[in-house]
């Protein structure tokens, strides 16, 4: 998700194409065009630059539903119609062949869903599939110790940096329950970061931006990107 203020001026975005199976914005504005995962302007005008990211989340509607329950929701358009709407889109989509002008990288069937960071210059992908069996995954991203942690729904995860007040915290899970506990000094710590109980009651870790996304997406878009193994520290 980006901001749509560039320069000081609202941009307005449309769906204009698709490059490397990834899509391509056009601002009404200037005509520019900027890819939808790197946030940057690819021609047109403002070639060159970038919208500011805002924080998202990759988490459940249930999930958000139970850490915001009076947060509000979106409601469709009643202008766009929903006949055709497959609901199973998102399978059907995963069985396709990927067409992309760039090279695939054979370390990861091309579909397989990674969980992707960038910290300190660097980026690395996460298999779900690892988040899922090992979570809490805790590795190193650049200089920063990082925790990677999956709710109870199984689907929801979130990362975060494992510095509090300057010591770094080793994390273990809680049997049944996406909550975890750091070594130190035994705190439970929930899936939004937070401290619930223990020494560190009330200490919030810094959240660490993230994105789902297929792996030949990732890497074609970040070239230099690292890749997790389970059982990699």
């Amino acid at each position: 998700m980006w901001q749509s203020v560039v320069n000081g001026q609202t941009l307005k975005f449309r769906l204009a194409g698709i490059n490397n199976q990834n899509f391509i914005m056009r601002d009404e504005e200037t005509g520019s065009w900027w890819q939808q995962i790197s946030g940057a302007a690819i021609q047109g005008p403002l070639k060159g630059s970038e919208l500011i990211s805002v924080e998202t989340d990759e988490i459940t509607f249930g999930t958000w539903k139970k850490e915001n329950p009076n947060g509000r929701v979106l409601r469709p358009d009643a202008k766009i119609s929903v006949e055709n709407y497959d609901p199973n889109w998102e399978s059907e989509v995963s069985r396709m062949r990927v067409t992309t002008s760039a090279q695939l990288d054979e370390a990861l069937e091309p579909r397989t869903i990674v969980v992707g960071l960038t910290l300190d210059g660097r980026t690395k992908a996460y298999p779900f599939s690892a988040v899922e069996k090992q979570a809490p995954i805790l590795d190193t991203l650049g200089t920063t110790p990082i925790v990677v942690m999956l709710a109870d729904d199984g689907k929801s995860v979130r990362a975060f940096s494992r510095i509090v007040d300057g010591r770094k915290l080793e994390f273990l899970k809680k049997p049944d329950t996406s909550e975890v506990v750091d070594a130190e000094t035994a705190s439970v710590w929930d899936f939004t970061g937070r401290s619930t109980s223990g020494e560190l009651a009330g200490k919030q870790l810094t959240k660490i931006q993230l994105i789902k996304d297929y792996w030949f997406d990732w890497k074609t878009y970040n070239p230099e990107t690292q890749l997790y193994s389970l059982g990699a520290r």
